[in-house]
């Protein structure tokens, strides 16, 4: 029996949206996909979700595979992305009627330690009865240990947890270790399906806000 839904974050909650960021700082075609891959797409954007370096180091090192005239957007973006987390149509009405049943509801990101700045942004999680942040605690999906790691810290069984994220490779590590696992799409309606042929009592559509 499902009791706990657990939610990724970017791609699942929020928009984060990786061209949008750039587009706002840096408006020449080239020079925009030249940041989407030195900064994006980086090892050291992987190493900041780690919690191994910190901002500072994250644009030196970026910025050293970059010309000069891009070294401030690096700047800028690192400093406002997360101003911008609009979140995602149909998710805030969800977590709201699974608390509301009864479920347990949690957080599994992979994010950086400005998380715990920009976490006030993000409508739905105070819904949530916990957060694991991949920053915190130095270890990111799909990386197993970061599965067992989360169900022990809130002392959740892995067999009454259904992990929804965006992408595949973290839901299929999620599966490995126990959970039931959700690839999200982008569709709301589709995800309540999906989540009530695991048991999960949800409704077909969101209910009318008065």
């Amino acid at each position: 029996m499902i009791k706990n839904i657990v939610f990724d974050m970017g791609g699942v909650l929020i928009n984060f949206d990786a061209a949008r960021y750039t587009a706002r700082f840096v408006p020449d075609p080239a020079d925009y996909e030249l940041i989407r891959r030195e900064l994006f797409r980086s090892v050291e954007w992987i190493q900041m979700d780690r919690g191994a370096i910190t901002d500072e180091e994250t644009v030196a090192a970026v910025c050293a595979r970059l010309p000069q005239r891009l070294h401030q957007a690096v700047q800028d973006i690192l400093d406002h992305w997360h101003q911008d987390i609009p979140p995602l149509d149909g998710i805030y009405d969800l977590v709201d009627e699974l608390k509301g049943k009864g479920y347990g509801i949690y957080l599994l990101s992979n994010t950086c330690t400005r998380y715990h700045s920009f976490r006030k942004n993000i409508p739905a999680l105070r819904f949530f009865d916990g957060e694991f942040i991949s920053a915190d605690h130095h270890m990111v999906k799909p990386e197993p240990r970061i599965y067992r790691q989360f169900l022990a810290e809130f002392a959740l069984e892995g067999q009454e947890c259904v992990f929804i994220d965006d992408v595949p490779h973290n839901v299929e590590a999620a599966i490995l270790c126990g959970l039931n696992g959700i690839v999200y799409h982008g569709d709301p309606e589709l995800l309540r399906r999906q989540l009530r042929q695991l048991g999960v009592d949800a409704a077909e559509t969101a209910p009318d806000r008065p």
